[in-house]
């Protein structure tokens, strides 16, 4: 019994091994040349999209109308549309409403509070990340996103 295993085993090398060996080797200028890779500095002035997705959204008395939860593109990966999340709490009982792309703004430079005592405190000035913008902007309340209809995922 055992003769038939190790003769099975011997066999299946063999067979393997003649695979391996017919196959011919390239020579390295036989393969085509791999692509150049783009250095950071030719993608200047490009939004990484991860980056946009958790970006706060004010409207344009400064108040902090929600955040950006998701970009929707067409298959050319054009964006065509901002998923916002209104209201909640770490997600529970938000309400998403979907934005034309065209119609957010957004802003390198951070929100500067006026002097009054409920506002956070003034940001510091900072050099701008090129990577993504500071926030969106989109004018509407709270309310008036909310009252607008409910995006749903389509399954």
């Amino acid at each position: 019994m055992f003769a038939k295993f190790m003769t099975a085993g011997l066999v299946g090398s063999a067979l393997l091994a003649t695979v391996a060996f017919a196959q011919s080797p390239t020579a390295p200028s036989d393969r085509a040349p791999a692509p150049a890779a783009a250095s950071s500095s030719s993608f200047q002035g490009n939004w990484r999209a991860s980056k946009l997705v958790g970006l706060s959204v004010y409207n344009d008395n400064n108040e902090s109308v929600g955040s950006i939860n998701d970009l929707l593109m067409d298959k050319s990966g054009s964006i065509k549309a901002v998923v916002i999340g209104v209201g909640g709490f770490l997600g529970v009982g938000e309400h998403l409403v979907a934005i034309p792309f065209e119609k957010i703004k957004f802003v390198n430079e951070p929100i500067v509070y006026s002097g009054t005592n409920t506002a956070p405190a003034a940001a510091t000035p900072s050099k701008p990340n090129p990577w993504y913008p500071d926030h969106a902007v989109f004018n509407a309340t709270k309310d008036e996103l909310k009252a607008m209809p409910e995006f749903k995922y389509s399954t």
